[in-house]
């Protein structure tokens, strides 16, 4: 199954996002929303995820701000 924008509908990219990432508001009692607003734009249409994975993981390694780490998640 292919999970590209073009393949998908915006409730299959929800879905993917959601299994992908876990229960968000379960067991850290929604400590990693900001992982999931990270994924926004591939829900929306608007960027694949590997292009969101790599912005991420350069910004990472760069050391320019992203997503901080809290106790038990990314925060925005």
């Amino acid at each position: 199954m292919s999970i590209l924008i073009k393949d998908t509908t915006r409730e299959e990219r929800e879905r993917i996002v959601a299994e992908s990432i876990g229960n968000v508001n379960g067991a850290c009692d929604g400590c990693a929303s900001g992982l999931a607003e990270m994924y926004q734009d591939y829900i929306d249409g608007k960027r694949e995820i590997r292009d969101i994975n790599m912005s991420f993981k350069a910004n990472y390694e760069s050391g320019d701000d992203g997503p901080t780490k809290s106790s038990c998640g990314y925060v925005s």
